[in-house]
Parts: C-alpha cells; structure tokens; sequence
C-alpha cells in the first residue's frame, strides 16, 4: 500500500504549502519499538543530563523563533506581528518547567522507623504519543514534551496536518542538544486508523491528547481495552467571562475583545460567552465597538494585521452558521463599521470579527464551541444569574469575572465550574498554575508541578534492615 501523502492547505491562499508523507504499515509498526529500545537507555541517564539537554534546545529555540514563527503564519495563518511571541512564551513556559523539576522527582519518605528505610520515588513511565493541535502548536507541544524528557520518557509526536514542520523542527533541535536521535520520533497523518493502531500498541504508556472534543473521545475509546496505557485530554472550551456592574467598561472593553478575537478566536480558551450587567450593558458594548473599529482584519504576513484568516474553509462555514443562527433567532448583529472587515482578501477563509447582542442559550453561539472571532452578549440582571449561566455549560476550562471589587470576584469564582477561574484577566495559561479541564474539557493536567504527575508512576520501596 502506497504512503499517505497529507497536504496543509494556507489559510491564507487556499493553496498549498507543505505536503509529506505518512509511515509505512512497517514504519508505523517500528515507531514505539524503536521508542522502548530508546526509552530503555534514556531513563538510564542523570536529572542533569536531561536538564542540560532542555536548558540548550530551549535556548536554540529561542534563537531561531523568528524563523519558526513564519512557519506559524505560513501553515496556520496567524498574523505574523504575533507568532514570534507564542515561541518566546514557549520558551519562557518551558524554562518554568526547567525550574521546577529541581524538586518534583525528590523522593517521598515514609515514617521514621528504626531498622527500616522505606520511601516513595518517582519513575519515568515509558514511550509517550504528544498528538498536539495546529491552534498554538509550540505552546501545546511544550506542556507535555518538556516534562516527558525530563522526566526520562521517550516521545513520539503526532503534529496536526496544518502544522507539520513543527514535529520536525523539534526533534533536529534536540538532537542538535544532545538528545539520542530516538528519544523523539514523529509521523505524520491523517488517517486516524493509524493513531489508533499506535495508540494500542504495548510499548505506548501514555497519550497526551489536544484537540476536538470528538478527537479526545476517539483516542479514549482507542485505548479503552489497555488498563496499563493512561490518557490525559486539553478538548474543547465555551469559555465564559462575567463583567460586573463596577467595572470599568473601556479597560473591560479592550481585555474582552483581545480575548475573544485574539488568534481569530483559535484559543481554547478564548472568550465565547459575554454576560453583562444590564446597567452597564450599553455603555460596554459601545466601548467594544470603539475597540473593534481599530481592528484590522487582513493577510497575516503583514506586520499591520491583528486577525488573520481561520483555519480553513469547513471553519469559515461553521463560524458563519453560528452567526446566521443566531440573528435568526433574534440576535443582533452590532459589529461597527470597518472597511478591513467587509472587504478581506478574497483568497483566504476571513472571517470578520463579530458582535452579537440579545443572545441566549437557546443559540448555538452560546452553546457550542464555535473556535472564530465572535463575541455573544447576554443582559444578566445579578451575580448570581450571572454565575448559572456561566456554569450552564457542558464545557469547563476557563472563565473570568471582570470588577473592581477583586475580592467579590474572588468570592465568587468560588462557585464557577472551570478548572481555571481569572479576576480581570482571561486567556492565560499561567506556568505555574495546572492547566486542567472539568467536564468535557478534558481530563488531567498539564503546567505547575502537577503537571509532571502524569509523565511518571510511583514505586515504593520498603527495606527492612537484615536481623543480625
């Protein structure tokens, strides 16, 4: 049987512009072999190996962003003025995890006894799959890649068909580290069969999944008849922000857009769900209006663009159906005069951003991830019809609460069902925090010292001195 031959597609043009080719059946029957051969003599070496290979592909990344970023905007189309940034994020998130692992392999001690040594440590668990998603295609892949090495384990990478490169990038800089060449492997595809042929294999002892909902499930199911391979899930969000009534409209106006159409509201969690007290309902959506008549929507290799096009022409479609069924249900479309937004390049998936008014949740917009530049507004008479609506949701990333009153909003993050919950700010997974989601978006946790949970198993040791 012939290669499978995957073609990303530019955003932009609508063209091609990077094709490669799938594994063999034999290649791919050889990858997580190769993987345990590697992971055999990988978990062999020092903490201080490990970290002093990171610390120089990290600074090697560093010094190449702003050749990677164009790959970014070339294959996933983000403006370019903002690429070279998720690279330097990356590094900087990466550098966190660097630190941290100082201390998050140290041994537990068990209770003092004489006669007796007994403690709990922490081992590698084995060959890891990254199946990581195009949106933020460096940020995602350092969540797991970083403490995976670190933590002694062999990885193989899935990159997203849109961004193929970067699999490829990522493992001639670590080699170029120090790295055995078959510590990180990567292939491509797009046939899930063959994922899911991988993900069965015996030597794969975790899936680190990013992506769809729907994605997350297949992979689950595909692991399902293994009780010795874990899954960890980052799926979907619906991620909501609630502004109070002391808030101060034109700073909430100026964070909420960014959060909202940041990446062509690409984000997991972007803000796709707007609840505003209705005293300051107006006034806040004329202050978002004033900040998105600023706005330029246009090709992403100009330095002067702040969105870029969707992923592709399926998304583009999406994106529209959300908007047009929602204002078929009374929703009003109050997006301000902008001669960037009604006459984009014609080549490309361009989606203006968009400001809904009068929605509700009987409208798909405020429901299902929609992943575009759209902000849907709702009219909420309290907290505390604010706060149910925020949880009435089968997603749970993200949410935020925008006062001036920090420590009400404080309070009531408390009832907020998110595995992150942000006062006057949003759309920032912070290194130092899990990165987790409830509900259906997703399962486990990546970023902070719990992050490196999931990369390794615990083996206690219980020594009892030799009776003389």
């Amino acid at each position: 049987m012939a290669a499978e031959r995957i073609t990303t597609i530019s955003p932009t043009t609508n063209k091609p512009v990077v094709e490669r080719s799938g594994p063999t059946e034999a290649e791919l029957a050889q990858l997580p072999k190769t993987a345990q051969q590697a992971f055999l003599n990988y978990r062999k070496t020092t903490l201080a190996e490990r970290q002093r290979i990171v610390k120089k592909a990290l600074r090697l990344i560093s010094e190449r962003q702003d050749e990677l970023a164009k790959e970014i905007t070339e294959q996933m189309g983000r403006p370019i003025a903002y690429s070279a940034k998720e690279v330097a994020t990356a590094v900087m998130r990466g550098e966190h995890l660097l630190k941290l692992s100082e201390t998050v392999f140290e041994d537990t001690p068990g209770e003092p006894q004489d006669g007796f040594k007994r403690y709990v440590t922490k081992v590698p668990l084995g060959p890891v799959l990254i199946i990581f998603a195009w949106n933020y295609p460096w940020l995602i892949l350092v969540n797991s890649l970083i403490p995976a090495l670190l933590a002694g384990n062999s990885v193989i990478l899935k990159p997203s068909p849109q961004t193929p490169t970067i699999a490829e990038q990522v493992q001639k800089i670590f080699i170029e580290a120090g790295l055995d060449k078959d510590v990180i492997q990567y292939f491509h595809c797009g046939d899930f069969s063959k994922i899911k042929q991988l993900v069965q294999a015996p030597e794969i002892q975790l899936v680190c999944f990013t992506g769809s909902v729907a994605g997350g499930l297949a992979v689950q199911e595909a692991a399902a008849g293994r009780v010795d391979c874990r899954v960890g899930l980052e799926l979907g969000g619906k991620d909501p922000a609630y502004i109070r009534s002391d808030a101060d409209v034109d700073w909430a106006a100026e964070e909420i857009v960014d959060g909202a159409v940041f990446n062509s509201g690409q984000s997991c969690c972007s803000l796709e769900r707007i609840y505003v007290h209705e005293s300051i309902h107006d006034s806040l959506i004329k202050s978002v209006q004033k900040v998105l008549a600023g706005y330029r929507l246009g090709d992403p290799s100009s330095i002067e663009t702040h969105v870029g096009p969707v992923i592709s022409k399926a998304a583009a479609k999406r994106i529209q159906e959300h908007i047009d069924e929602a204002i078929q249900k009374g929703a009003k479309n109050a997006t301000p005069e902008n001669k960037t937004f009604s006459s984009p390049p014609a080549e490309g998936n361009y989606i203006a951003p968009t400001l809904l008014t009068g929605c509700n949740h009987n409208m798909t917009v405020m429901t299902e991830e929609t992943f575009g530049p759209v902000i849907p507004v709702v009219s909420v008479s309290s907290d505390e019809e604010a706060i149910k609506l925020m949880n009435d949701s089968k997603f749970g990333l993200t949410a935020s609460i925008w006062t001036k009153d920090t420590a009400k909003g404080h309070e009531l993050a408390d009832d907020v069902e998110a595995g992150t919950v942000f006062v006057n700010r949003c759309d920032f997974p912070s290194p130092d925090l899990a990165w987790v989601g409830w509900k259906e978006s997703g399962k486990g946790q990546t970023l902070s010292a719990f992050g490196f949970d999931q990369f390794v198993k615990l083996k206690s040791y219980h020594v009892k001195d030799y009776p003389k």
